[in-house]
């Protein structure tokens, strides 16, 4: 069974309005604290069987895979086993829930079979992000992606094949589309990617159980949603099954609704994913330099889940990882790195 409802369902199901989370502000530090060691096996859990704190919801309800090794779970068992019990039933409210896996490097199949292989024995579905086209995140954080053309479409033919018949959902390449739009990504480099986004989708689409979801930014960044349009269009999205808003970012559910319903009507009704996993408390408030990299008095949002109470919204996603770095700013470590005390504070501020 899909993860997801079939498009016929979507526009019969009875719109509900989805609740936002509440806001609390908590400055942060940096952690000098390093990355947990990875848990032996004997000590591995399934997400049945994880001790969340009061108030903390866990994911048995959902379609959606949790890795019993993420750094949050190791996290628990370090701070549980340093005597800081507080702070570890704290992280459980990451670690309990589905978060999706970005595979790095020149070699995407280790991790994608690590997700596919424990969403199957779960009988869950895994949620994938491929993020390495070439001259990615024009030389900022995130800078690097695949050297070449025929390198980008060997990773990815390599990340499909990996899913085999598995049921996944892939969000595919986070601020590419956006990054043509706002003119960081030079205009020479821009039919070279809306092509391979399109080889891209076909591709996934080629594995019988795969959702891709192509990013098309948040509502902060490219303000009119008909600029993005065409890029999507040029980038095959019709042969997607929708695209995906606010991928590490920090805007309200009730905004990125609003935004995602007006792109949808230039695209023919597409439906889309949204991420929530740190905007329980909205944006950074005011015009503040750098706000989408590490801000600080973030919390987690709504948790991962299908009962969206949107017939256009398929889903609410943890696709960044609560807890990683966006970047060497405000004290973070390099982007992608776990940092604890961020970690922390995006969990005591939660309400979930």
């Amino acid at each position: 069974m899909s993860a997801f409802p079939t498009r016929t369902a979507h526009l019969t199901r009875a719109i509900r309005t989805a609740a936002a989370v509440g806001a609390l502000v908590l400055m942060l530090g940096c952690s000098s604290e390093p990355e947990p060691e990875p848990r032996e096996a004997a000590l591995v859990r399934g997400p049945s069987n994880a001790t969340p704190s009061a108030g903390t919801s866990t994911a048995d309800d959902s379609p959606f895979w949790v890795d019993p090794d993420s750094p949050a779970a190791r996290q628990a068992d370090q701070w549980r086993a340093q005597g800081r019990a507080q702070d570890a039933e704290l992280i459980e409210r990451i670690a309990s829930q589905p978060v999706a896996v970005w595979p790095a490097g020149d070699d995407p199949g280790p991790m994608v079979r690590t997700a596919r292989d424990g969403a199957a024995r779960d009988g869950r579905t895994a949620v994938l992000v491929a993020y390495n086209i070439p001259h990615r995140d024009c030389g900022q954080y995130s800078a690097g992606g695949a050297h070449s053309v025929d390198f980008y479409r060997q990773w990815l033919s390599a990340f499909a094949d990996n899913i085999g018949d598995a049921k996944a959902i892939v969000i595919l390449e986070p601020d590419a589309i956006p990054h043509t739009v706002d003119g960081c990504t030079p205009a020479v480099f821009h039919q070279e990617r809306f092509q391979l986004l399109a080889e891209a989708i076909d591709r996934l689409k080629q594995q019988p159980n795969v959702k891709v979801y192509l990013d098309a930014g948040n509502p902060d960044w490219i303000k009119s949603p008909e600029k993005l349009a065409g890029p999507l269009r040029n980038s095959g999205i019709a042969a997607a099954d929708g695209f995906a808003l606010n991928v590490s970012n920090f805007q309200t559910d009730s905004a990125v609704r609003t935004y995602g319903h007006q792109l949808s009507r230039v695209l023919d009704g597409m439906p889309f994913v949204v991420d929530s996993s740190r905007n329980g408390n909205g944006p950074l408030p005011g015009a503040r330099t750098d706000a989408w990299c590490n801000p600080p008095g973030r919390a987690l949002g709504k948790r991962p889940t299908t009962d969206t109470g949107d017939p256009l919204i398929d889903a609410y996603l943890w696709i960044k990882r609560p807890g990683e770095s966006d970047g060497e700013c405000r004290g973070g470590p390099k982007a992608g790195k776990w940092w604890p005390d961020y970690a922390l504070g995006l969990a005591r501020n939660s309400k979930a």
